[in-house]
C-alpha cells in the first residue's frame, strides 16, 4: 500500500471518538466553523449521525450545490466506511475511477475529499463529517485538523 493510503487509514484509526452525541456534533460543527474562518476560508458544514443531519452551516460564498455534494461523500462513507478522499486516491491508485464500480450511481456517491467517518472506539462507523466548498484535499484537511482540536479537547479518555 502506498503512503499515503496509510496516513488516510491512519487519521481513521487515530481519528476515533469516546462518545458522540448531539451535543458534540454542535461543538465539533462550531469548530470546524472556526476553523474554516480563521483560515478565511468558507465552506458547507455537515454533521451526521444516528440517520440525521445533527448540524449544517452554510458560509456566505456556498451554494446549495455544496450540500449536494456533501450528501454523495455522506453516502459513500457510509456505504464502505472509509473518508471519501480515501476512496478516491485508493480508486486512483488502482488506476480506475471510483464511479467505474457497475453498481454505484454518480448521483448517489462522490469519493472526493471531504467526509470523514464518525467512529466509536470499539464500535464502528456512527456518522460522517463533511465539508465543501474547498479542493478536495483541502477539505479532507481542513475536517482532520478541526477534529483533532476538537478531540484533544473534548473526547479524552
Amino acid at each position: 500500500m502506498n503512503t499515503v493510503l496509510e496516513d488516510l487509514l491512519l487519521q481513521e484509526q487515530t481519528l476515533q471518538f469516546t462518545h458522540f452525541n448531539n451535543e458534540d456534533a454542535w461543538a465539533l460543527g462550531c469548530t470546524l466553523k472556526d476553523t474554516l474562518e480563521s483560515q478565511g476560508k468558507n465552506a458547507a458544514i455537515e454533521i451526521y449521525a444516528f440517520g440525521q443531519v445533527i448540524f449544517q452551516y452554510a458560509m456566505n460564498t456556498t451554494t446549495p450545490d455544496n450540500l449536494e455534494w456533501i450528501r454523495r461523500k455522506r453516502n459513500a462513507v457510509l456505504r464502505f466506511g472509509n473518508s471519501s478522499y480515501y476512496l478516491g486516491q485508493y480508486h486512483a491508485s488502482k488506476n480506475r475511477d471510483f464511479l467505474d464500480q457497475t453498481h454505484l450511481d454518480a448521483k448517489e456517491y462522490a469519493a472526493h475529499g471531504g467526509a470523514f467517518p464518525i467512529r466509536i472506539k470499539g464500535s464502528g462507523v456512527i456518522g460522517t463529517i463533511a465539508i465543501s466548498g474547498l479542493p478536495q484535499k483541502e477539505d479532507h484537511q481542513i475536517i482532520i485538523d478541526a477534529t483533532k482540536v476538537y478531540l484533544a479537547q473534548n473526547n479524552a479518555d
